[in-house]
C-alpha cells in the first residue's frame, strides 16, 4: 500500500531524471549538406546526386543548428575521403540573413571553389563543434566522372535550345513547313536530318516538372538545380546571389582551354535559359544582378557575344523603360567571409547596388560592338569585331509571326500593328542573329561554346497561341540549319538540338474538316457544337493540312482551309476558335504593358476568341498552360554525335559535351554519321 501511494512521486522523479539525461545528450544538428546527396538525405548511398568533372569547381556548404538558442557553432571541418580539406572554412551566423524557419543562431559553413581531380565516388564529411564542446558529424557523397581516352577534340560546341519544345512541337513545325504526301513527310526539318536522336529526362532537383533555369543549367553544369535557380545548389539564406556555386561548361572550358561563350536568344537576355549558362543565382528574376554578372564576370565565362531582348536592364533606373533596381541586385561584403570568398576564391566581381549604372555603355567600353536593331546588326563587320552585344527590344523580342508580318507589311508600304505597337519594327530573326554570332565567334582561336535559344516556343505555348509557337519553331529550325551548315563545313564542331522541357502538353489532335471561310461563319454562330463538333476532324478525317510557304520561309497564311488543330494537356481555361490571333497576349515583362497600345492587348486566354463562345476547360488553375514532366528529344550532329543516343538525363549531356571538348569521343566501329564528309546541311 505504501509503494502504491509513493508511486506518483517516484514516477515524477524518474521522468525528470530521464528529461535531464536527454537534455544532457542533446546535440547540434546538420540540416543541410552540400553538394546534395541521398546518403545525407535518406541514408542511402545511391543514386549519386552530385557529379563533377575532374577539376570542376563547386562549393561545399552545410547548415548547422545548435541545440538551443544560447549556444553557437564555433568551428567546422570538411573532409573528403577521410582527409581534412586545408582550405579555410567560412562561418556565417544566420541572424536576419537566413530563410524563415532557420533559427537565428544557425551557422552556415562553406568552402568555395573546391575541386577534386581523382575520378570515382568520394565521401564528404562535415564535423562541427558547438560552444559547449559538443560535436556533430554529417556524411554525404559525390562523384567525379572520369574523362576517357578519345579521338580528336572538338573545338566548338553549339547548343540549340528550343525552349518548351517537345516532340509534338517538332512534328507540328514539320507539317507546317513541308507537309505530307500519302503519309510521307515531303521535306524534313533541319533538325530531322541530324544523324542521332535520343530522349532526355528533364526533372529538376526538387520536382519532376522543371522550369527553364534548372532545365538549362543541367546541360551545362552536370548537376540538378532547384526550380528558379541556375548554376547553384540551394541554401538557407535569403540572398539570391550567395548560394553554393557550380562551375559551368563555359567557365570550365574558358579556364582550361580559353574558349569563348556566345548567347543568342529571342527572349530578354536576363531570362533563365541564357542566364543559366553564365550566371549564378537562386532567383532567375533578379535581372539587375544577372545582367551585371554577365559583364563583370566575363573573365570567368569568356562571354563574347550576347544577343536578344532585355535593354531595360542595361539602362540607368532614371531612363524611361528601365527595370534596374536595388531589390534585384547584389553586393558582396568584403567583411563577410561567406560572400567575400566568392570574390576571393572564384575570382568573381563583388557587385554593387548600382541601379543607375549604364551597363550598355559599360559593355561598349569593354570593347563590345553594339547593335540596337537589324540594320545596325547588318552593318557590323565580323572581321573587325570579336565582341558583340545586340539588344533588340526592351524585354522579350516579338515572335516570328509578328516580325514576319511586319516585314511583309513594310514591303507593301503599310504598318504592322504588333511590332509597331511595341516600338521595335526592325528586329532581326533568330537565324540572322545566328549568322552574325557564328561569324564573330569564328575568330576565336581556341573555339567557343554557343547557346542559341528559340525562346518563345515556350512562351507562346504557355499562352496556348498555336500559330505563334509553330512559327517560332520554324524560326528556330532555320537557325539550326545555319549551325549545321557551319559544322558540316569543318570537322571540329559538335551541334546538339534539344529543349529544357516540354510546355503545355501539346497534342496534334487532327485537322479542320472545313474551309477557313466556313470556320469563320461557324465562329459567328458560336458554341461548342459549331466550333468543335462541326470542325474537328480526327483519324482519317484529319487528312494532311497543306500550308503554302512564302519565299521568306514562312507560311503565306496560317488561316488555311482544313488547318491543323492542336490541343493542350496542361492547359488553363481558354476561349478557342481555331483561328490565328491577330495580336499576342499581353507580355507582363514589357515595361509599358499597362500603357496604350499594349494595354489593350488581350490580358489572358479567356480574353481572346470570345466571339466564338467556345470555352475549353483547363486542368490547371490560373491563366497559363504549364510545363510538363515529359521526356524531350535531343538530336546531335558532328564529331561525337553518336554518344547522345538512348534515354539519358539532362545532366548526362554535360559530361558528353565535356568529353568531346577535353578528350574527344571515339566513335564505334564503322561510324561515319555527322561528320563533314558524311552529312550535308539542307
Amino acid at each position: 500500500m505504501t509503494k502504491f501511494n509513493n508511486y506518483p512521486a517516484r514516477l515524477a522523479i524518474a521522468l525528470a531524471s530521464a528529461w535531464m539525461a536527454m537534455a544532457a545528450q542533446a546535440a547540434p544538428t546538420v540540416t543541410r549538406l552540400t553538394p546534395p546527396s541521398e546518403l545525407f538525405s535518406s541514408g542511402q548511398a545511391a543514386p549519386v546526386i552530385a557529379r563533377f568533372l575532374p577539376g570542376q569547381r563547386f562549393d561545399l556548404q552545410a547548415t548547422i543548428r545548435p541545440d538551443d538558442a544560447s549556444k553557437q557553432i564555433t568551428s567546422a571541418v570538411f573532409s573528403v575521403d577521410g582527409k581534412t580539406i586545408a582550405a579555410p572554412v567560412a562561418l556565417k551566423t544566420c541572424e536576419a540573413a537566413c530563410l524563415k524557419g532557420v533559427p537565428a543562431n544557425a551557422t552556415l559553413a562553406s568552402i568555395r571553389a573546391f575541386s577534386v581531380d581523382k575520378p570515382g565516388l568520394h565521401s564528404l564529411r562535415l564535423t562541427a563543434t558547438q560552444s559547449d564542446g559538443q560535436t556533430v558529424t554529417a556524411e554525404g557523397n559525390f562523384e567525379v566522372v572520369a574523362l576517357l581516352p578519345g579521338a580528336q577534340k572538338v573545338k566548338n560546341i553549339i547548343i540549340l535550345l528550343g525552349d518548351g519544345m517537345g516532340a509534338a512541337q517538332r512534328t507540328a513545325a514539320r507539317i507546317v513547313a513541308g507537309g505530307y504526301a500519302q503519309g510521307k513527310a515531303i521535306k524534313p526539318l533541319a533538325m530531322d536530318t541530324f544523324p542521332v536522336t535520343g530522349m532526355v529526362k528533364t526533372a529538376s532537383l526538387n520536382s519532376v516538372v522543371t522550369d527553364s533555369a534548372p532545365g538549362m543549367s543541367g546541360y551545362v553544369s552536370g548537376n540538378k538545380n532547384n526550380n528558379n535557380e541556375e548554376g547553384v545548389f540551394p541554401d538557407d539564406t535569403i540572398d539570391p546571389f550567395d548560394n553554393p556555386r557550380i562551375e559551368y561548361l563555359s567557365e570550365y572550358l574558358h579556364r582550361t582551354q580559353g574558349k569563348a561563350l556566345g548567347l543568342v536568344t529571342t527572349s530578354d537576355v536576363f531570362d533563365a535559359t541564357p542566364a543559366a549558362n553564365a550566371v549564378h543565382t537562386s532567383n532567375r528574376g533578379a535581372g539587375t544582378g544577372i545582367v551585371d554578372q554577365y559583364l563583370d564576370d566575363r573573365g570567368l565565362t569568356g562571354l563574347s557575344v550576347l544577343m536578344g531582348g532585355g535593354r531595360k536592364w542595361f539602362l540607368p533606373a532614371s531612363t524611361p523603360g528601365s527595370a534596374r533596381a536595388d531589390r534585384n541586385d547584389y553586393a558582396f561584403s568584403s567583411t563577410d567571409a561567406h560572400t567575400a570568398d566568392i570574390v576571393k576564391r572564384w575570382g568573381a566581381a563583388p557587385g554593387a547596388m548600382d541601379k543607375d549604372r549604364n551597363v550598355l555603355a559599360d559593355f561598349q567600353s569593354a570593347g563590345f560592338a553594339y547593335a540596337a536593331d537589324k540594320t545596325a546588326l547588318d552593318s557590323i563587320d565580323p572581321k573587325k569585331t570579336d565582341r558583340l552585344l545586340g539588344l533588340f527590344a526592351l524585354s522579350n523580342m516579338n515572335v516570328a509571326l509578328d516580325k514576319i508580318d511586319g516585314r511583309r507589311n513594310k514591303a507593301l508600304g503599310v504598318g504592322s500593328r504588333v511590332v509597331d505597337d511595341y516600338g521595335f519594327p526592325d528586329q532581326p530573326m533568330l537565324d540572322e542573329m545566328t549568322t552574325k554570332a557564328l561569324a564573330v565567334l569564328d575568330r576565336q582561336k581556341n573555339g567557343f561554346v554557343l547557346m542559341i535559344e528559340g525562346a518563345s516556343i515556350d512562351k507562346q505555348a504557355h499562352n496556348m497561341d498555336t500559330e505563334r509557337w509553330m512559327l517560332d519553331t520554324l524560326e528556330f529550325d532555320r537557325a539550326i540549319a545555319l549551325a549545321q551548315a557551319y559544322a558540316a563545313g569543318r570537322n571540329d564542331t559538335l551541334v546538339i538540338v534539344t529543349a529544357d522541357h516540354e510546355c503545355a502538353g501539346v497534342a496534334l489532335i487532327g485537322g479542320s474538316r472545313v474551309s477557313d471561310a466556313r470556320l469563320q461563319a461557324l465562329v459567328r454562330e458560336g458554341g461548342g457544337t459549331a466550333i468543335r463538333d462541326a470542325v474537328v476532324g480526327v483519324y482519317e478525317q484529319a487528312g494532311f493540312p497543306k500550308y503554302k510557304i512564302s519565299a521568306d520561309g514562312y507560311p503565306e497564311t496560317t488561316d488555311i482551309d482544313n488547318r491543323m488543330l492542336v490541343g493542350y494537356g496542361a492547359n488553363s481555361d481558354r476561349m478557342e476558335d481555331f483561328r490565328t490571333n491577330d495580336r499576342p497576349l499581353q507580355d507582363s515583362q514589357q515595361p509599358f504593358v499597362k500603357k496604350e497600345p499594349l494595354s489593350v492587348y488581350p490580358a489572358g486566354p479567356m480574353a481572346r476568341d470570345a466571339e466564338g463562345k467556345f470555352m475549353i476547360t483547363g486542368q490547371v488553375p490560373g491563366d497559363s498552360a504549364v510545363h510538363t514532366a515529359s521526356d524531350i528529344p535531343l538530336s546531335a550532329f558532328g564529331p561525337g554525335a553518336y554518344a547522345f543516343t538512348g534515354v539519358i538525363d539532362n545532366t548526362d549531356v554535360f559530361f558528353k559535351l565535356a568529353q568531346a571538348a577535353v578528350k574527344g569521343i571515339l566513335p564505334p566501329p564503322g561510324w561515319t554519321g555527322g561528320s563533314a564528309q558524311s552529312a550535308k546541311a539542307p
